[in-house]
Formats: C-alpha cells, structure tokens, sequence
C-alpha cells in the first residue's frame, strides 16, 4: 500500500499540474499579445474534475480498469484555443487586462492546493509519529 496513491493526494497533484498549466499558457498569451493573428488559449480542468467527483463520488478507487465506480480515465487537463473572438484588426485575441486577472485567480488557486497537500503531509506526519 502506497500512502500517497489516495484519491486526495490525486486530486492535489492533478490541480498542482493544472494550474501549473494553465500559468504557462497565461504567460504564453501575454508573451504573444503583439502577434498579429495570434489566438489565446486557456486551460480546461475542472469541468472534468467536477464530473468525476460526481460520477465517483471521489472515495473509491480502483486498481484495475474494469473496477465498478473508479476512475473512468486519467484526469488530465486540457489546452484549448479561443478561435472565434477578435479584439484588434490584426486578429489577435488576447486581452492583456483578461490575462492578468486570470493570473491572479491561477496564482490564489495553486497557493489554496497547495497549502491542502501541505495539510495532507500534516496529517500524515501526526500518524506517522503519533501522539506525544
């Protein structure tokens, strides 16, 4: 039995790495502002992390694919391309003010996750060493 294989610690990590993702994409957009038809992108995770919470309730896990009520695949977060908006003459698309706020809700987010895995490893180390 690994400790760190609970759907908690899965869950942590899985955020960790999309807001980790979607901090590179902000700072690829912004990198990208004055590219003449450059598009924005932005990162699709909790959409599928709300489904499989629901569908599982996040509880059980499996360690087979074909185990009743795990995980149905990987939770993996997405990159997708905002094609159908314009905001200057040169088609480009990504709005400097829109990046920053979305930075700053990614930031406040990966600093939440990770004061939960820090909780966990907390916990951990209470009933590792015990009572004294």
């Amino acid at each position: 039995m690994n400790i760190f294989d609970s759907p908690m610690f899965t869950i942590l990590q899985k955020g960790l790495d999309a807001t980790s993702l979607r901090q590179r994409v902000i700072a690829n957009n912004v990198a990208n502002i004055n590219t003449p038809g450059f598009k924005k992108s932005y990162v699709s995770f909790e959409d599928q992390l709300k489904a499989v919470i629901k569908n599982e309730g996040g509880t059980l896990k499996g360690t087979h694919a074909k185990h009743i009520g795990t995980a149905s695949g990987p939770l993996i977060p997405e990159v997708k391309q905002v094609k159908d908006t314009t905001m200057r003459y040169d088609g480009n698309n990504v709005d400097v003010d829109e990046e920053m706020v979305n930075l700053a809700a990614t930031t406040i987010q990966y600093d939440v996750i990770a004061q939960g895995l820090i909780d966990q490893f907390n916990i951990l180390g209470i009933v590792i060493g015990g009572r004294r």
